[in-house]
């Protein structure tokens, strides 16, 4: 519209100049001589002469009658200043004189003059106006292609960096993914300790009687038990943590996705606008172009909308990162834990098992000894035995000397020291025979004593030897089947 504006003014400017230069000028058709001078080139006759600046008196007058004339006479004004009365015929209608006819001719040549330098100069000033209206359009055309190349390096440094964003997103996606499925398996692996100490513990309670204690093992399989469980439950909201941090980080990353395709779409919408020019084929009208979108951002807010998404991603990255580094030590001081409490608990049933062993060892000894003890007291019992049949012929022979001896008559039946030593014999055989039948029930109830410890050594040994079976035989194997540091780790 500034544009047009200025044309007009330029346009009535030149109009106003054409005719007062006009009014100054003579037509190019005149030819004037000077006026002073002797040889005056008079104007052609078809235009105005010097004798019709007064109207001079006609020699003889048209009269309206006569075989020229056959119409009627008509007045004007222009008949009285040129002296002619118009007549009218059937030939023709004669309104004006020559002198108005060579008036009105330079009059039309004045009038063609001025047209033609008004349209001269409205041409030179159309020409300057395009000039000038084509130079603005250029330079403002040359402004908004730089405008436009900055506004696409702008979204192309944005599209760069989400793009960069992007990457590093799905790599911590891919990272984060990793230590999900490490997690998993470490929890599925710690299935394995759980069920080895719970087996253990299982196979400990059909240890027998006197063996049937809560030992240090059985501390110590209890606390790998309850270790297992705390590590299995860190693990269960490690692994929740882990799962929402990836929805975040998948949200994060469409969001950025979702920008990054605008973004994509307007560099590709900005560099086809930068690389249009006045050749382009595919340049149209478009009706309603000027308009501003109700929902149209501002560089501000475009920038700040950017710049909060890049933010929320690299927090969500660095959340994901803490999460990992925190996952790394988790892993490292639990299983560090759960390999020291194994390690208590191995150790605790090598010693045990030592311990059984050594208890076993000194038991066989003593079952040994009292076998050998036994067999001594079996062997006491028949010389005691045999002992008292050698007595019992004693005692016969005094018992049988004294009965003779009763047997004597009258006065000789005398209490003579032979009676006395005879009686005191019997008596001390008597106590002697009952000393050694006291003995020999003492003998007779040490060998049952020993009997019954006998069985009760055996039935210890018996019992150690279950222990040990089950320590050694079947516990060690199953601990030994323990995963290593490596498979709790989560790696195969």
């Amino acid at each position: 519209m500034s544009i047009l504006n200025e044309h007009d003014c330029l346009v009535e400017t030149s109009q106003g100049v054409s005719q007062q230069t006009a009014k100054m000028q003579p037509s190019p058709a005149v030819e004037h001589g000077d006026a002073c001078g002797d040889n005056v080139e008079k104007p052609p006759p078809y235009l105005p002469q010097p004798e019709d600046d007064y109207p001079p008196k006609p020699e003889c007058s048209m009269e309206p009658l006569g075989p020229w004339a056959t119409g009627s006479v008509t007045c004007s004004t222009k008949g009285g200043i040129t002296g002619l009365r118009p007549v009218t015929d059937r030939y023709s209608i004669t309104r004006y004189g020559p002198s108005e006819w060579r008036a009105h001719n330079w009059n039309t040549f004045q009038q063609s003059d001025e047209k033609i330098y008004d349209a001269q100069v409205t041409a030179s000033h159309a020409k300057q106006c395009v000039d000038q209206t084509y130079t603005a359009a250029d330079k403002t055309q040359l402004e908004t292609t730089e405008h436009l190349k900055t506004r696409a390096n702008v979204v192309y440094r944005w599209k760069t960096e989400l793009e960069h964003a992007i990457a590093a997103n799905v790599e911590e996606i891919e990272l984060l993914e990793a230590e999900r499925r490490r997690v998993q398996r470490s929890l599925s692996i710690l299935i394995i300790p759980t069920s080895i100490a719970n087996e253990f513990l299982q196979l400990r309670s059909f240890r027998l009687e006197s063996d049937l204690v809560r030992d240090n093992v059985e501390e110590q399989l209890t606390k790998e038990i309850a270790l297992c469980s705390e590590i299995r439950n860190l693990f269960n909201r490690t692994y929740e943590q882990i799962e929402t941090q990836m929805i975040e980080l998948k949200t994060v990353k469409a969001r950025m996705e979702n920008d990054w395709s605008d973004k994509a779409h307007t560099y590709n919408i900005e560099s086809l606008c930068t690389n249009l020019s006045n050749d382009s084929p595919l340049l149209l009208w478009k009706a309603g172009a000027t308009r501003f979108p109700v929902d149209q951002s501002t560089p501000t807010s475009y920038d700040d909308f950017t710049r909060e998404t890049l933010a929320v991603s690299e927090n969500a990255r660095q959340k994901s990162i803490n999460l990992r580094s925190t996952l790394n030590e988790i892993y490292i001081n639990s299983i560090k834990d759960l390999r020291d409490q194994a390690t208590c608990v191995d150790i605790a049933l090598a010693e045990n098992v030592k311990l059984t062993q050594d208890c076993l060892q000194q038991l066989e000894k003593e079952l040994l000894r009292c076998l050998r003890e036994l067999a001594s007291t079996e062997k006491l019992i028949e010389e005691l035995r045999d002992s008292t049949k050698g007595l019992n012929n004693a005692m016969k022979l005094a018992q049988t000397r004294l009965d003779n001896r009763l047997n004597r008559q009258n006065i000789e039946s005398c209490r003579d020291a032979a009676q006395f030593a005879l009686i005191e014999e019997v008596k001390s055989l008597g106590e002697q025979t009952s000393a050694i039948l006291t003995e020999l029930k003492r003998t007779e109830e040490s060998q049952a004593n020993l009997v019954k410890t006998r069985g009760t050594l055996e039935h210890e040994i018996m019992i150690k030897r279950k222990t040990i079976y089950i320590d050694k035989e079947r516990g060690q194997v199953l601990r030994s089947f323990f995963p290593s540091t490596t498979e709790l780790s989560g790696f195969q």
